[in-house]
């Protein structure tokens, strides 16, 4: 059974998130969560730092997929206004409200094609709620049929948000893998 906990505890997300080399300057799920000049600044050890500060910080920076005590999944979800989607010209904002963006969904290898993705976007929305969330915005791929590299599927895909009740808000001028991304919201008030 997946249970999905805030990502609290810094060395499941590094199994998770964290890159192969320790000196590596990718990955960790930063990109959209720090200017492109601090991320590009923060290499190996510092990295690491960085992101298990957020771990202990409040709200955690997203949620974690548990099978059993093995970490299996992540979702970066945090308020819009605390990532690099609040200046992104890329998408759009709708309104004024105070929008927590869901970002980025990995699964580990070996454990795919068991409905964790699913239990990862409904664990991001139930933290998001508890944390005063009124609405959670994603902007996964559009890719209708058509298969998605594995590396550049952590946006997620359209059909399983609107499993989660997702709704298609708006078009973006995004694209990622050839794929056009779409503003999806669902609305928690």
């Amino acid at each position: 059974m997946i249970e999905v906990r805030a990502a609290e505890v810094f060395e499941d997300v590094r199994l998770v998130i964290g890159p192969k080399s320790p000196t590596s300057t990718v990955c960790f799920c930063l990109s959209y969560r720090v200017p492109s000049k601090v991320n590009n600044s923060l290499r190996g050890a510092a990295r690491a730092e960085y992101v298990a500060g957020l771990c202990a910080a409040k709200p955690a920076p997203g949620v974690l997929a548990y099978d059993g005590e093995t970490p299996v999944g992540w979702a970066a979800v945090a308020p819009r206004a605390s990532t690099t989607f609040a200046r992104n010209r890329k998408i759009p904002h709708l309104d004024e409200l105070p929008v927590w963006s869901l970002w980025c969904i990995r699964v580990r290898p070996g454990h795919r094609g068991q409905g964790i993705s699913h239990a990862l976007i409904a664990g991001a929305v139930e933290f998001a709620r508890a944390n005063g969330a009124p609405v959670v915005e994603a902007y996964p791929l559009d890719n209708g049929d058509s298969k998605v590299d594995l590396t550049m599927a952590y946006a997620g895909i359209r059909k399983n948000f609107e499993s989660a009740g997702f709704r298609k808000a708006a078009d973006t001028t995004s694209t990622l893998a050839g794929h056009p991304r779409i503003l999806m919201r669902l609305d928690l008030r």
